[in-house]
């Protein structure tokens, strides 16, 4: 596949390389830990981070402080779920077509927004993808509103016909 991710996106860097993969000697096996074996199962419950340490046999603190310092970091953007389409709000998969030497500071703009959990350039006219989920419908249109109108860009808007289940979940380290 041509992809590759652009800054903002959980891992990578703004050169588009994954950082992690990159520098795996510069992580911790706490935080190699967590990147690899917390991608699927985090615990539902009141208190998930104290599961997670006493799974690992460290202090909740730890992990943390070792999550919070691996977003600063900027090799990870959030913590949280991923939900099964129309199970949860609202959400839709968009494009926009940016000359390239915009295309980092688009991707950014694009990333600040709480809404899109992702977005990466592809070898296409419309070289940034991105999803964008959100409470409801409305709100969907009016991040995309909001980025064609400080982007002065086209918003290509796919919203979802038919679903297909995609493991997001990536083994980083053998």
């Amino acid at each position: 596949m041509t992809d590759k991710n652009i800054p903002a996106v959980a891992g990578s860097t703004p050169a588009g390389k994954l950082a992690i993969l990159d520098t795996p000697g510069a992580l911790t096996a706490l935080e190699k830990c967590l990147l690899n074996e917390y991608q699927r199962g985090f615990p539902l419950c009141e208190s998930p981070f104290a599961v997670i340490a006493q799974q690992l046999d460290v202090s909740e603190e730890q992990v943390i402080k070792t999550l919070d310092s691996l977003q600063q970091r900027g090799l990870i953007s959030r913590v949280g779920p991923v939900f099964a389409p129309r199970r949860a709000g609202a959400s839709t998969l968009a494009a926009l077509s940016v000359p390239d030497a915009e295309l980092e500071r688009v991707a950014e703009l694009v990333s600040h927004y709480e809404e899109v959990n992702h977005n990466y350039e592809r070898k296409h006219a419309f070289n940034l993808w991105f999803v964008v989920t959100a409470p409801d419908e409305a709100r969907v249109r009016q991040v995309l509103d909001e980025i064609q109108s400080l982007t002065r860009l086209q918003v290509l808007d796919l919203p979802m016909e038919r679903s297909f289940y995609i493991d997001l979940g990536f083994p980083l380290w053998c």
